[in-house]
């Protein structure tokens, strides 16, 4: 006699706590003296947990930057634990560029609008919905699962997962594989095909800022040593160039799968070709076969009619992995001799295979609820909290799972104005993190 398949997990719940995580304001500045409301998101997530019986415990790194830790037994102890985490902090939003307000939880239009409906507490909120339902209806994971509600990922995490890997790491204790942002999301080929991107990959942090020195005087004489002008030329240098293209294995892979499927011919001489054809994730791909130097903030002066001795920029370098010599050498080169390089925060790319058991979990869950679907490895142009607890020994993925809008261009959601996410995709998030992590 075969065992009745179980009860799906109820999806409503989603969309209530994702909307309660959205309207209390994780604002991360980079700045602890101006970053707001991790402690309060760390309360919510505890009282939802505690509600249903889940013990937790809140670490804090300094005063209001907390995050949050708890296991959920297993059936099988003896097996590794699965780590699932998610951050709670937000990148800043302006609410004068919005529709709606970032930090109001909107619903309109099929979608939950406000700053981090994507980046990440949609995914916050699907795992809380699974793990209060399992409570509920007294269902156990096939291993432990250590959930990792998070500061900081926002600024490098530093107050977040590194701290509580560099001081709590036994609070991941039997942890061997990891999932968290950013993937599981669909890219339309065609009515009855999706694929699913699954975070294999993702490039390297390099936050740099460069120096330059010049004579300070009064700004009405001519002046040919001006920190500003030579700051201002080699950050235009920056700004402008593009480093060469370098094909990975995970992104030759993923390129090479998704021309296959699409009909269109693949030349790892010119990925570039390939990528124009990509639609809403051209943005998100192109931006994984270089190496990229954006100039995001510049510092100088302090009157308007003096000349300062001192100027300053900041890059957000992302690096391919193995190419971070490479890249130093090529931006030297570029800024020239008399720029000063100071590194702000360095963290490295990581790289995984895309085999395994948790890999067919993956897959296995997406085609129980979407018939259409079909896994690829893809490379993460930017970087998570993965890069700290692969630290641990931990093998990491981004599976963050949504059915997405063939329309909607979603790489354009995260840190963008009008942050939002399908009301739909959330709840078929919750089913499919259901069947994957009963199955994992």
């Amino acid at each position: 006699m075969s065992t009745p398949a179980a009860p799906p997990v109820p999806t409503d719940e989603v969309v209530t706590i994702c909307r309660d995580l959205l309207r209390i304001d994780t604002t991360n500045t980079g700045d602890p003296l101006t970053s707001a409301g991790e402690r309060l998101a760390a309360e919510y997530v505890a009282g939802r947990l505690a509600e249903v019986g889940v013990d937790s415990q809140i670490v804090e790194s300094a005063p209001g930057r907390a995050s949050l830790v708890a296991r959920i037994p297993g059936t099988d102890p003896g097996r590794g634990a699965l780590l699932v985490h998610g951050h709670l902090d937000v990148v800043p939003a302006d609410a004068a560029e919005w529709t709606f307000p970032p930090f109001a939880g909107e619903l309109h239009d099929g979608y939950l609008w406000g700053r981090g409906a994507i980046d990440m507490k949609d995914f916050d909120a699907m795992v809380l919905a699974v793990v209060r339902d399992w409570q509920r209806t007294g269902i156990r994971p096939p291993r432990d699962i250590v959930l990792a509600f998070t500061a900081d990922e926002e600024a490098g995490g530093r107050y977040g997962a590194h701290h509580l890997v560099d001081r709590h790491r036994d609070l991941f204790d039997g942890c061997t594989e990891a999932i968290g942002e950013v993937g599981g999301f669909s890219y339309t080929v065609s009515d009855d095909l999706r694929l699913y991107l699954i975070e294999t990959a993702e490039k390297g942090i390099n936050w740099l800022r460069l120096h330059t020195r010049g004579r300070p005087g009064h700004g009405s004489m001519v002046h040919d040593d001006n920190a500003i002008t030579a700051l201002s030329e080699a950050v235009a240098r920056v700004g402008r160039h593009q480093f060469p293209v370098v094909v990975t294995p995970t992104v030759r892979d993923f390129l090479t799968e998704v021309s296959e499927l699409l009909g269109i011919t693949f030349d790892p001489d010119d990925p570039e070709l390939t990528i124009a054809k990509l639609g809403p994730v051209a943005n998100m791909i192109g931006a994984t076969i270089r190496n990229t130097a954006n100039p995001t903030r510049l510092a100088a002066g302090y009157k308007e009619n003096v000349i300062p001795s001192r100027a300053s920029a900041t890059l957000d370098c992302r690096i391919l992995p193995g190419q971070d010599q490479q890249f130093l050498e090529q931006l030297r080169e570029l800024i020239g001799p008399d720029v000063e390089i100071e590194h702000v925060e360095r963290q490295p790319p990581i790289e995984t295979s895309f085999d395994g058991p948790l890999v067919d979990a993956m897959a296995a869950a997406l085609r129980y609820v979407d018939p259409g679907a079909r896994v690829v490895p893809y490379m993460l142009s930017g970087g998570t909290d993965a890069k700290a607890f692969q630290q641990l020994g931990i093998r990491c993925f981004g599976f963050t799972p949504l059915r997405l809008p063939a329309d909607l261009n979603f790489s354009a959601l995260f840190h963008g104005i009008d942050e939002r996410v399908p009301v739909e995709g959330l709840q078929f998030g919750v089913r499919v993190l259901d069947r994957f992590l009963r199955q994992s």
